[in-house]
């Protein structure tokens, strides 16, 4: 299947066209995108189906493209024009937007990467533009786990006379069926193996998809396992790759940042859809006791107060994150403040409204699975925090230096 041929919403033919870079532009139009996507967010919740037709509509208006340079025929958009995007659409619908952070993110760092060969990546840009497609990385295996905490890959490239043989498994695909193409971290068989990312279309023969995603939260993302049996890849499809001797981060600390402001992005939208849901709950219920709304009352004030603190200092974070004023090497500290206090905003509104909030049909309910997901993105809090006191320690030991770790 293909955004070409699916159905797009109704909507997204009679929006005019957009400049997605003007903020005033892109607010209104994005109004719209989130009402459309809310609309079908609790069919996609239970289906567990991926979101064919959002897709549609973000291919429609050019949204796949927003990272992909200009010289390609995207939009060449900023950290700022990604994080703006990817909130309203999570307010929506997040898995839809959690697939679409994977495309800003590869996009953003396969332009950045001296490594891609040029006509690969022209490919896959205007594969992007014109076509609606999608990539994401395949990192994380059954043994291994997440890549992040170290080890090789399993995945194995085998070279050949008529190219790479690749043979593995990955899981937690997000995107999977949606995917057009796979960045499949792996492993040559060298002595001193090469590990990186090979480039593999989703029509390449060997490819099966295991539908075993069936998770408590963030359900249309159909991350589910994908296996590569004997897969045939060009030569020059080894994208990224680096001898295990001379290994290198797979991210640097700017496309750290990035993922950071992104994935939090994701699920600060999911909080501020949970307040307002919370709001509307407390305008509406009315006691027959009380006479009055329950929003009449101070202490449910106070709740939605502390709520709206909350949003209200993880969007200034996101702000200056996205805009350059915070230091990279401070990406983990944003993910863990905005990710927490995400759930925390979410967990007061629950335990306020009590049992409609945890009602599977008030929307509440699905807030709550959906933003608790935030805490299994790589890197985790324990990870984030170690690093944020090595840091601390590393500063201390020398007075004199100016690193700026000390401010934001």
């Amino acid at each position: 299947m293909s955004y070409a041929t699916h159905h797009a919403d109704s909507l997204s033919s009679a929006l005019p066209p957009v400049d997605w870079l003007d903020q005033a532009q892109a607010a209104e139009a994005l109004a719209g995108l989130k009402r459309t996507f809310q609309a079908g967010a609790e069919a996609l919740d239970r289906s567990a189906a991926f979101p064919w037709d959002n897709f549609a509509v973000l291919h429609q208006q050019g949204l796949l493209g927003l990272t992909v340079p200009k010289a390609y025929g995207g939009l060449g958009g900023s950290l700022a024009d990604a994080a703006r995007v990817i909130g309203e659409v999570a307010y929506g619908e997040p898995s839809t937007a959690l697939i679409l952070v994977m495309q800003y993110m590869q996009h953003g760092r396969l332009h950045s990467s001296p490594h891609w060969p040029a006509h690969l990546r022209e490919r896959v840009s205007l594969d992007a533009v014109r076509n609606g497609a999608l990539v994401n990385a395949l990192r994380v295996e059954p043994d291994l786990g997440t890549p992040a905490r170290g080890g090789l890959p399993a995945m194995l490239a085998r070279r050949t006379d008529e190219g790479w043989r690749l043979s593995g498994s990955k899981i937690y695909s997000t995107g999977s069926y949606g995917l057009t193409w796979y960045l499949v971290w792996a492993r040559s068989d060298d002595a001193d193996p090469l590990v990186g990312a090979w480039l593999v279309h989703k029509d390449s023969p060997g490819i099966r998809i295991i539908e075993d995603w069936d998770h408590l939260g963030m359900r249309a993302t159909c991350s589910h396992e994908i296996r590569f049996d004997d897969v045939l890849v060009p030569l020059d499809h080894a994208v990224n790759v680096s001898p295990w001797s001379a290994h290198r981060p797979e991210l640097d600390a700017e496309a750290q940042l990035w993922m950071a402001v992104l994935i939090s992005s994701v699920y600060d939208g999911v909080a501020r859809a949970a307040r307002d849901w919370f709001v509307n709950w407390l305008q509406d219920r009315k006691p027959a006791n009380l006479g009055a709304a329950l929003a009449s009352l101070p202490r449910f004030q106070e709740i939605v107060g502390r709520i709206d603190s909350l949003l209200f200092s993880s969007q200034l974070l996101l702000e200056s994150a996205s805009q350059g004023r915070v230091a990279p090497e401070r990406a983990g500290q944003v993910k863990f403040l905005v990710t927490n206090q995400a759930i925390q905003t979410v967990e007061l509104a629950v335990q306020a409204s009590g049992n409609p909030g945890l009602s599977r049909r008030n929307a509440l309910e699905r807030h709550y699975r959906d933003v608790l997901c935030s805490r299994i993105h790589t890197p985790q809090d324990d990870t984030l925090l170690i690093n944020s006191g090595k840091a601390v320690f590393a500063q201390a030991a020398e007075p004199a230096s100016h690193s700026g770790r000390g401010v934001v």
